[in-house]
């Protein structure tokens, strides 16, 4: 009888286990596969055959259709290239250059997925709208209240996430290296 409790409470607790882990992975996600420039984070191999079973239930869960590798890459970004977290009470500059792509979005989205509602109705940018300086750069301030140039207003949202979605680029499995794929930097210089 001792013999099967203990086979039992083994049973219990290993699919416990299990079971824990696998929803950490589902809901946070791995590392397994994931290319890192700066504060921008993509997992190239997700709209791909190669695609590990974490990243696969990480989609089957949240419903999201990711961008195929032939298409393009996205990259995601929570936190400045300090580590701060992206808060919507701060002024956030995104400047630069992105990597070579035939055409790119940057948008705005809450840290559930959802575009971020403001009055102006304007949740992001893309390549073709958005205002450079002569040298190519761009600046893109994001902030709550409303700001001259390329500028996304947060509702003074707490936490948001920024993505920034490259089509038809040599940006994918192979990259590694911030000169590989210059990517705009994110700088937090303001908060009241």
């Amino acid at each position: 009888m001792r013999l099967i409790l203990l086979s039992l409470l083994a049973l219990a607790i290993a699919a416990a286990t299990g079971l824990g882990l696998t929803w950490t992975t589902a809901t946070r996600g791995t590392d397994l596969g994931t290319l890192t420039i700066g504060a921008w984070t993509a997992r190239p191999r997700t709209g791909s055959s190669d695609i590990d079973p974490y990243a696969r239930a990480a989609i089957a869960r949240s419903g999201e259709l990711p961008i195929g590798t032939g298409d393009g890459v996205a990259f995601t970004a929570t936190t400045d290239d300090s580590k701060k977290l992206l808060d919507g009470r701060c002024d956030v500059v995104v400047s630069g250059v992105t990597p070579a792509a035939r055409f790119w979005t940057l948008t705005l989205y809450d840290t559930k997925g959802r575009l971020v509602p403001n009055a102006l109705q304007r949740y992001g940018f893309t390549s073709q709208e958005i205002v450079r300086g002569v040298d190519g750069a761009f600046e893109v301030r994001i902030t709550s209240r409303a700001r001259a140039g390329n500028w996304l207003p947060t509702g003074a949202l707490e936490r948001y996430v920024l993505m920034l979605r490259l089509y038809d680029t040599p940006v994918g499995i192979a990259t590694r290296t911030q000169r590989d794929a210059p990517m705009p930097a994110i700088n937090t210089v303001g908060c009241p």
